[in-house]
Parts: structure tokens; C-alpha cells; sequence
């Protein structure tokens, strides 16, 4: 009788394990699941600077398309290693949900494309670096007066494409926006100056435009810092010929040419020649020798 009442409780116990174990199963089966985002870098462009950035990252060449190599649904930077006037078509084919995401490493102006694209808030960078090939050693933009170097980016990515840098041996600053907006248009002068200047005196590189012309680039850059902070209104921290000369020893082999006329030169063309006499004086010199490779508006 003893052994029935054991043998009857016992079966209970079982049974009601098991329906407590089957109901658990059966609720974990049906709780909804979250889909974690993957985390990936993307590099899109394979050139000098792409190929350089690219270790450890998916790398998207012109072959790729952008839209299929791109996850929707993932997260991470996708830096963006191209000529400036392949942009808008970049932008369009990225899924909508990561054009958060894209860095922007071009030189230039790029506040109207990017206001454009409701992009002006993504991260960007200054490249104060040269890559004479792909594949060649970079040469980082240390100078004797900025050790800590030039390179600067600013953005929700900023600190991925410095640890990036870091990586490889390369300094790059992270800053505010509204830090970064005089350093941006700092490079532009650099740009818009000593190519300019190189072209119309026909120097082969922008050292030999710097050493040669010395009085002449120095009167466009103060010409340039003047016009640019009357127009948008921010402070150059003093020096920046300096700045720039030293930044030029570092490159002094690079070749001049007034390129991409519409994101460098003619931000400063359209200030009006009151604004920049010499500067759109000298551009006019050049497209009446036939210099220029565009024509000017």
C-alpha cells in the first residue's frame, strides 16, 4: 500500500516537471528575438588613400555596387575614399538608414552638397597627409609648428578613423564642429594658394611655388583668411601662413594644378573680386594662357 502512495506521488511529480518544462520551452519559443545590428567598417573607393585606410575593412571598389555591399540594417563607419565629384551618385545608392554613417575625407568645400543631402552633421576629416603611390609608406603632416600634427576630424566617427590612423603611425586630431570649421577652410587656402600660385608661375611643385613666390602667396592667403572670416563670420587662430608654409616643406614635391575647381577655387571666386582681387585676378591669368582645364563662370 505504502509503495502504491509512493509510486502514485511520484508519477505526479514527474508529469507536472515535465508540463512545467514543456510550458517554459513552448514561451521561450515564442518571446520575439531582437536582431542585433552588425558592426562593420566599410571603405568605399580603392585608390591612394582608400587602400591605405582599408585593413581589417570591407573595401568597395568602383566594380562594387554600393547598395548590395552596404547592410541596411548594420552599423558602423563607412568611409568614404573617392574623388569629390563621384559623391552625389555615393550618397544615392547608400541605404538610407546608413547615410548616417558616411565619413567624408574629401578636400574642399562640401557644406552645400552635404546641406543638399541633409548629410551637414556627418563626419568629416583633414587629410594632412600625402601618399605619393598606392601602396608607398604615407607621409604624415607633422611640421615644426604643429608636432602633434594637422589631420583633424570631427563627427560621431571621428575617433574611428583615428584610432584607424593611429594604427598605422598617423596623427589625427579629433575636434568640435566648431572647431573644425576654420581648420577646414584653412586647408582650402592651402589648396587654392599654392596650386594657384604654382600654375600661373609654372612651378612643378607647390615648394618650388612657396620658395619662389614667397611674397605672392603670402598676400593671397591673408587675402583669403580675411574674406572667408568676414563672409562666415569664425576666427583663424593666428599663423596660419605659417602654418601652411610648414605644412608645404612637409609636401614640398607635390605637383600644382588648380583641380575641382567647383569644391576648391571657386568658393573663393564667388566671394567677389573686391573680396579676393588677387586671387581671382591670378585665376583669370591663368584661364586667358590657357592653364586651366575648365572654364571659368
Amino acid at each position: 500500500m505504502k509503495l502504491s502512495i509512493i509510486s502514485t506521488i511520484i508519477s505526479a511529480l514527474a508529469s507536472s516537471s515535465c508540463a512545467e518544462a514543456f510550458s517554459s520551452i513552448q514561451s521561450s519559443s515564442t518571446r520575439p528575438t531582437t536582431k542585433l545590428a552588425a558592426t562593420e567598417t566599410c571603405v568605399i573607393g580603392g585608390g591612394r588613400i582608400g587602400s591605405l585606410i582599408s585593413n581589417d575593412a570591407k573595401l568597395i571598389t568602383r566594380e562594387d555596387s554600393i547598395a548590395e555591399s552596404i547592410d541596411p540594417d548594420g552599423e558602423g563607419p563607412i568611409f568614404i575614399a573617392t574623388r569629390n565629384d563621384v559623391l552625389g551618385s555615393i550618397v544615392d545608392d547608400c541605404p538610407p538608414s546608413r547615410r548616417k554613417d558616411l565619413v567624408f575625407l574629401q578636400n574642399g568645400y562640401l557644406d552645400g552638397f552635404l546641406e543638399s543631402k541633409g548629410l551637414l552633421s556627418n563626419t568629416q576629416a583633414l587629410l594632412y597627409l600625402s601618399v605619393p603611390a598606392k601602396g608607398v609608406e604615407p607621409v604624415d603632416g607633422i611640421t615644426t609648428k604643429n608636432p602633434e600634427g594637422l589631420t583633424a576630424a570631427t563627427g560621431i566617427h571621428a575617433q574611428a578613423l583615428a584610432d584607424r590612423l593611429k594604427a598605422l603611425n598617423l596623427k589625427c586630431l579629433t575636434v568640435s564642429p566648431e572647431e573644425y570649421r576654420p581648420m577646414m577652410f584653412e586647408k582650402m587656402i592651402w589648396i587654392a594658394t599654392y596650386m594657384l600660385v604654382g600654375t600661373a608661375r609654372n612651378c612643378s611643385s607647390v615648394g618650388q611655388a612657396g620658395n619662389e613666390h614667397k611674397e605672392l602667396v603670402e598676400d593671397i592667403i591673408s587675402e583669403l583668411v580675411a574674406a572667408v572670416s568676414a563672409k562666415e563670420g569664425i576666427t583663424f587662430p593666428e599663423g596660419s601662413i605659417e602654418r601652411l608654409a610648414a605644412y608645404t616643406d612637409v609636401v614640398a614635391d607635390f605637383p600644382c594644378g588648380v583641380k575641382e575647381f567647383e569644391w576648391r577655387n571657386q568658393y573663393f571666386y564667388d566671394l567677389s573680386d573686391e573680396a579676393c582681387p588677387k586671387h581671382n585676378a591670378l585665376l583669370r591669368e591663368c584661364a586667358a594662357a590657357g592653364k586651366l582645364g575648365f572654364e571659368l563662370p
